[in-house]
């Protein structure tokens, strides 16, 4: 009896080995750690309640169940006692972000970001890449990206994989703005869906870059996941040909991940990242493809998370939004300029994509972007074909 009980304990303190692998199905919110209350959480409230106090004050009433003025801290009190200083989630976290509250910001970002670089998204309704598949003669619009299915036929993503190939589109006003927060030392890291590798082509260092989908910089056998010679694959593509893996014959493809693969092992810095964000920003994504949507919920519960997309997505659903929470809803390039206009970035942001889109596509001299004034038209969409 008591080798049977011993037997029965070694099995239920064996550890169990999970996979962590893309899927489309969302999964449940992760539980919160509710960390004690910080002073950033603090100064967001008192934002908030002088913001209340000067609405009550504008309509002559006096402020109820309102925290003192001087409770404010100096630095706080200046930001805020301004007559003409802007109120809105955009203005509140640029506050935070000039007072020095923020050093340490985790951005999340999915193919929003991209549409202006003339890439299409995947959900939008008639435009994005979802609904426009037909041609490809697929069972269900995800089917492309299954790797069961492209194990069975994988001429449909091989077709829109000469579309989607690195080489034809630039970066966008939304990415530059991304870099500029890793030139003002404030971007922990970038964590993005995206393979378009736009974020790489913009400047942001492979240090500060998570791609958790992959890219078409590298490229494998999908079974034996032997390494292929990335130029040697995108030819075959390109010529209509399926790259062969020539230790099992099977097919290869770029090291895009699919779903049922798992994610890089980059991705799992989240771990140490999402814990030490002082700021979360989340930036054109439908939060529907898990892991990654749950990311949003990893942030300690103290931290301010800010929104920029076209709709509400995820917790940003709920109403009214949770405390710390805002959103700024809209074209995503108008939303990002209007908060580097509210920091004082935009002629910097101008500048450097002047400056790096010339000496990238130009070969000149990255300093003549001075003598280059671009219109407005222009600092919003940079691409070529």
């Amino acid at each position: 009896m008591s080798k049977a009980k011993s037997s029965r304990e070694r099995r239920v303190i064996q550890p169990s080995i999970t996979r962590v692998t893309r899927s489309s199905v969302n999964l449940q919110d992760t539980q919160h750690i509710k960390p004690s209350a910080s002073g950033l959480v603090n100064d967001l409230s008192l934002m908030r309640v002088s913001e209340q106090q000067n609405s009550s004050k504008r309509k002559g009433k006096s402020p109820k169940d309102c925290n003192s003025p001087q409770n404010l801290s100096p630095s706080i009190k200046s930001a805020l006692s301004s007559p003409s200083a802007p109120h809105g989630a955009l203005a509140t976290i640029s506050r935070l972000i000039k007072l020095g509250r923020v050093r340490n910001i985790v951005v999340v970002a999915g193919a929003g970001i991209s549409t202006a670089s003339g890439i299409p998204d995947f959900r939008t309704p008639g435009t994005g890449l979802y609904a426009n598949l037909v041609k490809y003669d697929i069972p269900y619009p995800e089917a492309i990206f299954n790797i069961d299915y492209f194990s069975d036929n994988p001429h449909p993503f091989f077709s829109l994989a000469k579309e989607l190939y690195p080489g034809y589109h630039r970066p966008n006003y939304v990415h530059y703005f991304i870099r500029m927060l890793h030139q003002k030392g404030l971007l922990l890291r970038m964590y993005t869906q995206n393979i378009d590798g736009l974020e790489n082509l913009c400047g942001i260092p492979d240090d500060k870059l998570v791609e958790a989908h992959g890219n078409f910089a590298t490229a494998a056998c999908h079974l034996c996941y032997s390494p292929y010679p990335a130029e040697e694959a995108k030819q075959a593509i390109m010529n209509d040909k399926i790259p062969i893996c020539t230790f099992c014959a099977g097919a290869v493809k770029p090291n895009v991940v699919f779903f049922g693969e798992d994610l890089p092992e980059k991705y799992f810095q989240h771990a140490e990242d999402f814990p030490k964000a002082d700021l979360l920003m989340i930036m054109g994504t439908s939060l529907k493809i898990e892991p990654f949507a749950s990311l949003v919920n990893t942030v300690k519960s103290t931290v301010p998370r800010l929104l920029l997309n076209r709709d509400p997505v995820g917790p940003f659903e709920r109403q009214p939004l949770k405390r710390g929470d805002y959103m700024e809803l809209g074209d995503l390039v108008d939303s990002v300029r209007k908060f580097a206009d509210i920091l004082g970035w935009h002629s910097e942001i101008q500048h450097l994509m002047n400056c790096h889109e010339n000496a990238l596509f130009y070969k000149t001299d990255p300093n003549s972007g001075e003598n280059s004034d671009s219109s407005e038209t222009d600092s919003r969409f940079f691409w070529t074909k």
